[in-house]
């Protein structure tokens, strides 16, 4: 699995509930859940990796107790979906500052 990376800032992954993923080389990366958003109808899931800064964000479906993450293969779409969590991770910090 690729990566699909926004550029931004964000918290620690030790306050977050983690998943892990294997990408296609069969190594495991461990992220914590920053969260699960909808754009156009459609969910997608923001992860922050252990080891790095950067987020990643994926198309998320749950299919019974399996979750089903997807890359982001369009970049209209990505750049749609990533200044969409962008703009709920500034509300989200604002709220918390007030």
């Amino acid at each position: 699995m690729e990566e699909n990376k926004c550029n931004h800032e964000h918290e620690d992954v030790e306050e977050l509930e983690t998943m892990t993923l294997t990408l296609d080389d069969d190594t495991e990366l461990e992220c914590g859940i920053i969260g699960v958003f909808e754009v156009d109808g459609i969910e997608y899931i923001a992860l922050l990796p252990e080891e790095d800064d950067t987020v990643l964000i994926y198309q998320y479906k749950e299919n019974g107790e399996d979750i089903e993450l997807s890359l982001i293969e369009d970049d209209d779409v990505f750049d749609k979906v990533s200044n969409a969590f962008n703009e709920l991770w500034e509300e989200e910090d604002e709220e918390e500052e007030e």
